[in-house]
């Protein structure tokens, strides 16, 4: 019996001993004096007990049968659904196998199986909180996760992810390297899909950022900053009017890395389930399951209405600007000098003052060539180089065999011999004067 109950009866005693009238135990209880009058009618029939709900003790008829929780637990105790917590079980019992209960009454079987141990929070310093941006497209999140995403079943891959500060839209992409190259083809898709952005905020990665040389025992706050030349990503940036800011923490970029955060869980989790071994069938879930679940469920509206992208112009050359590009220079008979190759100027597009003249080479992420002088693109051909006939080999040189030296003096010492003079005189020999 609780308080309440235990005050109830009290009152209905009172009411009973004609200690208090029908009005006042009314006005005790908050209910109408007839209800006193019934109440004190039960009291009479049933004794203390009628203070108490009729229902108290008996089944509920909405409870849950025992074999569908029995099914639950065995179907979560399964290996791949190993470290799933309370909400995401929730979510595959009911699209997966046809369980539907709420999550409190899974994280209640969880535990009771052993399953789930609720973790203790980490004491963690505050951190002052960043407003969103108000629209979106003003300003997006970019960072690349390694991590153990197939859990060993394939090969190592890495995930590029960006992701809106005003909506929390989220694009990304599973990777084998985190190279240029791979995260110009995200972004080549991210402006296809939106426009382009006001401005990314990234990390200080060699990708986006060409770091200044200095010896370790040159210190760094005596030396002036040195205008460095920007990395690839960072001219393609340039040339399609996209402000780059740099984060100086981890805490800083602090929606990417929760993004990550929630991906090294839900994620990892469900292509497990999903059974992906290889790149393709990892990007296939990523785009049929994580991504949608993404926008329907963590996707938040802006502040204002309107989009901060700028569409593409007619004369955005997407194919040129996310490529590899690289300074030559036209020799006298119109080759370029590439990769250790030549390339040759067709005769009808060579211009005056273009002998000794920069052109523009941009390697391609389809893997072709592009050559443009001023605003131009030229046709070039790769110079066959002419074949030479092999030179014939040079005959060994015959080793002579090391002759053996004349051991004549082999007992001669010079300290123990005498005088050249004394010499000549034990000879005979006589110098005649004129």
């Amino acid at each position: 019996m609780t308080q309440k109950e235990r005050d109830r009866l009290v009152t209905l005693k009172k009411a009973k001993q004609k200690k208090i009238t029908h009005v006042e135990a009314a006005k005790e209880l908050g209910r109408s004096p007839r209800q006193v009058a019934r109440m004190l009618g039960a009291l009479k029939q049933r004794g203390d007990k009628a203070v108490l709900h009729g229902l108290k003790g008996c089944r509920s008829n909405n409870r849950i049968c025992e074999t569908t929780k029995q099914r639950a637990v065995e179907i979560l105790s399964r290996p791949v659904y190993e470290g799933f917590g309370p909400t995401l079980a929730m979510e595959y019992l009911r699209d997966k196998h046809g369980v539907e209960v709420s999550k409190e009454t899974v994280r209640k079987w969880m535990k009771e199986a052993g399953l789930w141990r609720a973790k203790k929070k980490k004491e963690e310093k505050p951190h002052p909180r960043r407003e969103r941006r108000s629209r979106f497209g003003e300003l997006v999140q970019w960072d690349t996760s390694p991590h153990d995403w197939l859990e060993g079943r394939g090969e190592d891959l890495k995930l590029v992810a960006m992701i809106d500060d005003a909506t929390s839209r989220l694009l990304a992409r599973f990777v084998r390297h985190d190279s240029t190259e791979e995260n110009m083809q995200l972004l080549w898709t991210y402006l296809e899909a939106n426009g382009r952005p006001l401005a990314f905020y990234t990390d200080k990665a060699s990708l986006f950022h060409t770091t200044d040389k200095r010896r370790r025992d040159e210190p760094g706050v005596d030396k002036d900053p040195v205008d460095m030349p920007p990395t690839q990503i960072g001219r393609a940036l340039q040339e399609l009017g996209i402000a780059w800011i740099a984060a100086h923490s981890a805490q800083a970029k602090g929606r990417v890395e929760r993004n990550f955060e929630t991906a090294q869980d839900r994620l990892v989790k469900g292509l497990r389930v999903a059974g992906a071994k290889t790149l393709e069938q990892a990007n296939e879930y990523l785009d049929k399951e994580y991504l949608p679940w993404w926008q329907e469920t963590l996707v938040v509206m802006p502040a204002r209405e309107e989009d901060a992208h700028r569409e593409l112009s007619s004369d955005t050359n997407l194919a040129g600007i996310l490529s590899h590009v690289e300074t030559r220079t036209v020799d006298s008979g119109y080759t370029i000098p590439v990769g250790g190759k030549r390339y040759q100027v067709s005769r009808e597009q060579i211009r005056t003052g273009m002998r000794g003249a920069k052109v523009r080479v941009e390697w391609r992420l389809d893997g072709s060539l592009a050559v443009r002088f001023q605003e131009r693109y030229l046709s070039v051909e790769l110079c066959t180089e002419p074949t030479r006939p092999p030179r014939p080999d040079k005959p060994k040189p015959v080793q002579r065999k090391a002759t053996r030296r004349s051991d004549w003096n082999k007992n001669f010492e010079l300290k123990k011999s005498p005088p050249l003079w004394k010499a000549a005189q034990s000879s005979g020999y006589r110098r005649t004067t004129d």
